[in-house]
């Protein structure tokens, strides 16, 4: 068991606001030995996503509590838990998945209600809480959840799909989100996060667009040079 020197609000609040912040998507890790990856990536990473889809809000079967539990004591690093759920279960597994391990839970604008009473469940248990929007979402559907969250991200390709092209809409997205953030006074406390469409080409023009983080999947976990990507990514800048 690894000792964590942060955890819930407080890790996510101590992610560097100064450079792009390096978040490894564990879907693309190598599911039949997550323990060697995990040390692998560990000296790079400064935030691990892990997915969560129930096959109906999105069309994949991923991830549940007690894997999340197993790299909760295999890592340093703070979890950041998307959960890709109908609003029926979003309550119910945003505690499970506290309890679990998760340092801060994002749920989608679409689950409604049910989605706000998530966000301040996971505050009430002592973790940090998210946002998330589809491709298809207008991003003024953001705007309920922003007094209420640290995490903003928009999904940049048709939802739990991998290896799908960035949308042609989804810089103009960031910036729309960002407009949002900035009327309510939250543009310096709510990271904007960008997942889905994660490319060499693509990492640039969405750190220009705004992004603080990306959601890396094979660019981090494929790439032999872990230390010259994450380089890399860290000496992208925001688009005066």
């Amino acid at each position: 068991m690894i000792s964590k020197p942060l955890s819930g609000p407080a890790a996510i609040a101590a992610l560097p606001r100064d450079r792009m912040i390096a978040e490894f998507s564990l879907w693309s890790a190598n599911l039949a030995n997550f323990e060697n990856d995990l040390k692998r990536v560990e000296p790079y990473v400064d935030l691990h996503h892990i997915d969560v889809a129930d096959g109906h809000f999105a069309p994949s079967f991923l991830f549940f509590p007690d894997l999340v539990a197993r790299i909760a004591g295999l890592t340093a690093k703070p979890i950041h838990v998307h959960l890709m759920v109908d609003e029926a279960i979003v309550e119910v597994q945003t505690r499970q998945f506290i309890e679990a391990g998760a340092d801060m839970i994002s749920v989608h604008a679409e689950n409604g209600e049910a989605g706000l009473r998530a966000v301040r469940l996971a505050r009430e248990l002592g973790a940090e809480a998210g946002v998330v929007l589809r491709l298809e979402t207008p991003v003024e559907m953001m705007t309920p959840f922003v007094s209420e969250v640290a995490f903003v991200t928009l999904l940049g390709t048709a939802i739990g799909v991998k290896g799908q092209s960035l949308s042609d809409k989804a810089c103009d997205r960031l910036g729309a989100a960002r407009a949002i953030l900035r009327r309510a006074g939250r543009e310096a406390q709510v990271v904007l996060a960008a997942d889905g469409g994660i490319r060499h080409e693509t990492v640039p023009l969405l750190r220009a667009a705004g992004a603080e983080t990306v959601v890396l999947g094979s660019l981090a976990f494929g790439d032999k040079d872990l230390a010259g990507r994450i380089g890399w990514l860290h000496g992208l800048k925001v688009a005066a």
